[in-house]
């Protein structure tokens, strides 16, 4: 069995993005009992739509969503663990990478599609672009 010490699970709401986190927190209980179990962080990072209309209307809608998501995430987290969240606002792939070096994180762990598939086929694969870009394993849940 392979351990991690600190290990970043990014969480949209998507079915996938639960799997995910499922699986992230098994690993996690795998390896409780080990002398330096590994952390566990959960991520959502969320994107403003750039057009022009009530800016502050839209900011707080999706404000108001991902503080909702993230609510959701820790509502799936079993009371046992010690897990950070972080809840911000920028382009998927490049935070969730970015952020992972932040916290040196040995392992990635994300949904091999989040939500809207149509933002998908424009932008590309969030999880895609991560496997390119990531200097650390990550773990794509189907």
């Amino acid at each position: 069995m392979m351990l991690f010490s600190k290990i970043l699970v990014a969480y949209d709401g998507s079915n996938l993005s639960k799997k995910a986190l499922k699986r992230a927190v098994e690993l996690v209980q795998e390896q409780s009992h080990s002398l330096h179990p590994p952390r566990l962080e959960i991520i959502h990072v969320y994107a403003l739509p750039t057009f022009i209309g009530s800016e502050y209307a839209v900011n707080t809608d999706y404000i108001e969503t991902a503080e909702a998501t993230i609510e959701e995430a820790k509502s799936l987290i079993p009371s046992t663990l010690n897990v950070k969240f972080t809840l911000t606002r920028g382009q998927p792939a490049y935070t969730i990478l970015s952020h992972a070096e932040e916290i040196e994180c040995d392992l990635i762990i994300m949904g091999s599609r989040g939500l809207g598939k149509i933002r998908e086929f424009f932008l590309g694969s969030v999880s895609h672009n991560v496997v390119q870009q990531a200097k650390v394993p990550v773990l794509i849940v189907k």
